[in-house]
């Protein structure tokens, strides 16, 4: 009788100890939820390994929706800087115009050319062209594209980009019968712009493969500082000498109009130095 009572209690410390176990797991995992929403990342995806049905259930809910979270802080971020853009644009243009077009007119005339003031009008006609060149980029941020979505091969997509940079290596591992639905020209650019980032940054070698139903591009140029990830996609945020900035802004608006997303994967994929991932998004997502 001794024996079954020492065994029964020492099944239930067993049992206690885990239970303790288990629920100081779930309160990890919820100070990890609430520590990702205080510092606005909702790309968090918790593993469901190892919980009951009911809390497998709730994870999987709780992983799905900080991913919706997510597209819907990006669609309101790339609408915001579409009307600043818009705005700032019309703003600076016409105040840039007539002095490139005065300072054109001077350089031309023979009372100035050769004269201590020939070299301070021509600095000031290249600034004009200079900063006409930037509204520009910026601009791009305010186009509202149409949108022509089909079924789009992406090892032959991924294929026809790394023919663009026949001095990067590429290691493209995707099955030749993926296709996803989503416009063809927005994808495109969308990697070569990402490309065109990844090499300016140093990068040597890029890496494309599909997991989880998304697109992931990885390349081993410099790391993104983790004080940076944040500010990445934001326009004309650059640390490279010469770098417009525009790039992955304009890449992720891309993405996003049609549903989609594009964003740091963190940590890396190993080998690799950086990793974004693409959702595609679906054709009923596709914002007008």
């Amino acid at each position: 009788m001794n024996y079954e009572l020492l065994t029964a209690l020492a099944c239930l410390l067993l049992l206690i100890i885990l239970f303790r176990r288990h629920q100081r797991r779930m309160t990890r995992r919820a100070w990890l939820m609430l520590e990702a929403i205080k510092n606005r990342d909702f790309s968090f995806r918790l593993p469901t390994r190892g919980l009951l049905p009911g809390e497998r259930a709730m994870q999987e809910a709780l992983n799905d929706l900080g991913g919706q979270l997510a597209r819907l802080l990006r669609e309101n971020e790339v609408e915001n800087w579409r009307k600043m853009a818009r705005v700032m644009t019309h703003e600076i243009m016409n105040n840039i115009a007539p002095i490139a077009s005065i300072s054109q007119s001077l350089t031309e005339r023979p009372d100035i050319q050769g004269t201590p003031l020939e070299p301070a009008v021509q600095t000031i006609y290249d600034t004009s062209q200079h900063l006409t060149a930037l509204v520009e980029d910026f601009r791009m941020l305010t186009m509202r594209r149409e949108q022509h979505p089909t079924s789009v091969g992406l090892a032959r997509m991924a294929d026809a980009v790394s023919a663009l940079f026949p001095t990067l290596q590429w290691h493209i591992s995707l099955p030749e019968d993926l296709t996803v639905k989503t416009d063809e020209g927005m994808l495109r650019q969308t990697l070569t712009n990402m490309t065109k980032n990844a090499k300016e940054a140093g990068a040597k070698t890029i890496g494309i493969r599909w997991q989880g139903g998304a697109l992931m591009m990885s390349n081993d140029g410099s790391p993104i500082p983790a004080e940076l990830e944040q500010e990445i996609f934001t326009p004309f945020f650059t640390t490279k000498r010469g770098g417009s900035g525009i790039g992955l802004a304009l890449s992720r608006q891309l993405m996003v109009m049609q549903g989609g997303d594009l964003s740091l994967e963190t940590p890396p994929e190993r080998g690799f130095t950086v990793t974004f991932r693409i959702d595609m998004g679906t054709q009923d997502a596709l914002h007008p």
